[in-house]
């Protein structure tokens, strides 16, 4: 399956369109997200992803109530600060990464990919034999630079895709 990661949309909507439709341009099965989508109207535009996402909250998720709310109106499952999800025989470690306790079970050595945002900087790692992938920012406002990241478990490989 192909998994989509996205993270710090920081409402930004021109962008997390654009996320949305490189999203489905790459056939995902999955949609993940490491957080910090800041304010519930930004849920809209997932309407129309059309699959399933997973996403958890980040630092500047002050609304976590209305945001719960809006994003299952629209299909998408937040699950609090930290998601163990299970697909293709693989255990995801799904986090933001600001929260040191949330790092510290990621990294447990119990999943076999950790999935985490916070640091507005894309990159692919190996750790341990443990696949780590940050997505980097849909926003752009920090690095400058618009990024998904895409999973495509049965190889265990993961690239970045800018959205410019």
């Amino acid at each position: 399956m192909n998994i989509g990661i996205i993270s710090d949309t920081h409402d930004n909507m021109d962008y997390i369109r654009k996320a949305i439709q490189r999203l489905k341009e790459e056939h995902v099965g999955l949609v993940l997200h490491a957080g910090d989508y800041i304010a519930p109207f930004t849920a809209k535009p997932y309407s129309k992803l059309g699959i399933k996402m997973i996403g958890v909250y980040g630092n500047n998720c002050a609304e976590t109530g209305k945001l719960e709310e809006a994003y299952s109106e629209v299909g998408c499952e937040i699950r609090g600060y930290f998601a163990e999800v299970e697909t293709d025989g693989l255990s995801l470690a799904l986090m933001h990464g600001h929260r040191k306790k949330d790092v510290d079970r990621a990294y447990s050595g119990d999943y076999d990919v950790i999935i985490r945002g916070h640091t507005h900087r894309s990159s692919i790692s190996r750790e341990n034999n443990v696949l780590v992938i940050n997505p980097g920012e849909v926003c752009g406002y920090v690095s400058g630079t618009h990024s998904v990241a895409f999973l495509e478990t049965g190889k265990r490989f993961a690239w970045i895709s800018e959205l410019d």
